[in-house]
């Protein structure tokens, strides 16, 4: 071998030296089994929580009456739900609407009765707990018909999302970064659903739509992660799969931290200042957040090892006779 294949060869050893030292900063996969028990124990937990206690939905679904009143200067809700239950109105939602002396009232089914007069009748009870000046804005009745409705559609619709990603990536990618995809979503809408029924926060239609938004944004995470391994695998030669894997995640792993974070400052902020009205939303978006990030890196990957992704699932097929040298006249 000749001084200059020799230098080639030292500075390509060098360069891969520096790469290594460089990419692997964190070792994602060698704790890919701890992670898998994790998600293991955490959907298994969800389901089960699912199954015997079963979600605290929202009047959106359930039905019952919604109430609106107005009161001459600005109100505690919490007062006014404690008063309301000593005069026998269990399990309703009080909470501020548009300004401090506005409030909205949900009452479920069971509570209601005559739903044309349960307006008449809150506002007895408040004007005799807190004046004459209590008005009434409005009173709603959502019957249980169309709570059945939204609640079978909802069911559809998180259906729908997750069979339509299922297409999308199986059209991007191979059938094996499909799989994987689609496992990472439906982990993190079951671990979020559990968390609604571990802590039995309230799931209404922006509940809903939260997880809806958690499907897609765990599937950008996912996207960007499955992109960079796809380029590794084509680009790295002597590495092993789950060394293609280690090193594409750290390479995404700044991205998909900064991305977490901001995204998780700004759901806090609205958690907090919010109120009640988004309450659900933020709460649901918080915790798909975190999982989504935690599903991107181990859950997607973690498929993709156990189905055994090589480099030749994502070679583009040759042409017959394509790479055949022409032959001499």
């Amino acid at each position: 071998m000749s001084e200059s294949d020799q230098d080639v060869d030292r500075r390509n050893m060098e360069k891969r030296q520096r790469f290594w030292e460089f990419e692997l900063a964190i070792n994602f996969m060698g704790i890919r089994r701890i992670a898998t028990m994790l998600s293991i124990v955490l959907v298994v937990g969800s389901i089960a929580l699912l199954g015997f206690r079963g979600l605290n939905f929202g009047l959106d679904f359930t039905g019952g009456t919604l109430v609106e009143v107005q009161f001459p200067e600005a109100i505690e809700p919490q007062a006014v739900r404690v008063q309301l239950e000593r005069d026998g109105y269990e399990n309703i939602v009080v909470q501020n609407f548009g300004t401090p002396r506005d409030l909205l009232v949900r009452v479920p089914p069971d509570l209601v009765g005559d739903e044309a007069t349960i307006g008449d009748q809150l506002l007895r009870r408040l004007r005799d707990a807190y004046g004459a000046d209590v008005t009434l804005r409005r009173s709603e009745f959502v019957g249980p018909t169309v709570g059945d409705e939204l609640r079978e559609q909802g069911g559809l619709a998180m259906l729908a999302a997750l069979v339509l990603v299922m297409i999308y990536v199986l059209f991007r990618f191979s059938g094996k970064f499909a799989i994987g995809a689609v496992v990472a979503l439906a982990h993190d809408v079951i671990i979020v659903m559990g968390a609604f029924s571990l802590f039995y926060w309230s799931f209404d239609l922006p509940s809903l739509a939260a997880v809806l938004a958690v499907i897609g944004y765990s599937l950008n995470d996912t996207i960007v992660i499955s992109d960079r391994i796809r380029e590794n695998f084509r680009r790295l030669r002597r590495e092993t799969p789950i060394e293609v894997i280690n090193i594409s995640l750290n390479q995404t792993f700044g991205r998909t931290l900064v991305t977490s974070l901001t995204t998780i400052l700004v759901l806090g902020v609205l958690f907090i200042f919010g109120g009640q009205t988004v309450e659900g939303f933020s709460e649901a978006l918080i915790v798909g957040v975190l999982i989504g990030t935690y599903s991107s890196i181990y859950v997607a990957a973690n498929v993709l090892v156990a189905l055994g992704i090589d480099r030749e699932d994502l070679l583009v097929p040759v042409k017959e006779g394509a790479d055949q040298e022409p032959l001499s006249p």
